[in-house]
């Protein structure tokens, strides 16, 4: 059986451990060899996009070093993934750096496109706005850009339409920013909180109960918004719907 090694991002296991949780117990019940390496942490993202990947070696080289055993990596965060797809390099074992870029998956398209899942044994009864991240989309491919004349698909969509009682909700503008952008969301605070507040205004006034991505870094996004505006509205990650019984 191939060997599947849990990549958790470090916002994630701080803030939002749920996430990780049902993305290691649905990988279990699809009957997968999962192994959470204790040792991992930052996959170095954050000082990359700030203009430091030259600082970046040491978590490269922690990163092939807890991952290069395994036959697939697998996150729930597709920012990290792609990050790591695009940018692990390391001095002393480039070799398996470049092997870990070529089996490192985000979890959707892990699901979609290796495991092929058919029949989801989940059970969601609940109105449910789909966020499509921006680096899910134009990165991972994991659904079509609105701006290409070409035809239409979306993995998590895919996964979703297998959850019993779940109600996908129509948005109007169905890939647009949430505006956080990692960093961005720091050096333009304002034009980020705008972009958010149209973002979770679309799935607001179309009955959202529940907004769900493949990203908890947009949805955390998304989650502060809905705070302040004391809505009852909640986010969730897609790991936790896919996994709910």
């Amino acid at each position: 059986m191939k060997k599947v090694g849990l990549f958790i991002p470090c916002y994630v296991d701080q803030f939002y451990p749920g996430a990780g949780i049902a993305t290691y117990q649905l990988l279990k019940k699809l009957g997968l060899d999962v192994t959470y390496p204790t040792g991992q942490t930052c996959c170095g993202q954050p000082m990359a996009n700030s203009g430091f990947e030259h600082l970046t070696q040491g978590c490269n080289q922690l990163f092939v070093d807890n991952f290069a055993e395994f036959d697939y990596i697998v996150s729930p965060s597709g920012s990290c993934v792609l990050h790591i797809k695009e940018h692990l390099h390391t001095t002393h074992s480039e070799n398996q750096a470049a092997e870990i870029r070529t089996k490192v998956y985000e979890l959707v398209e892990f699901l979609v496109d290796i495991v092929k899942v058919k029949n989801l044994k989940a059970r969601f009864p609940h109105k449910v706005g789909l966020h499509q991240s921006c680096h899910g989309q134009r990165g991972l491919y994991l659904s079509q850009m609105s701006e290409l004349v070409a035809p239409g698909f979306s993995k998590p969509l895919q996964l979703l339409s297998q959850v019993e009682g779940l109600e996908l909700i129509t948005l109007k503008r169905g890939d647009e920013c949430c505006g956080f952008g990692g960093t961005f969301c720091v050096v333009e605070e304002a034009v980020s909180v705008k972009m958010g507040k149209d973002r979770v205004k679309d799935h607001l006034v179309n009955g959202a109960e529940y907004i769900t991505g493949a990203d908890m870094s947009c949805l955390m996004h998304m989650e502060g918004i809905l705070k302040r505006e004391n809505s009852q509205v909640k986010v969730l990650h897609i790991a936790e719907i896919l996994n709910a019984e």
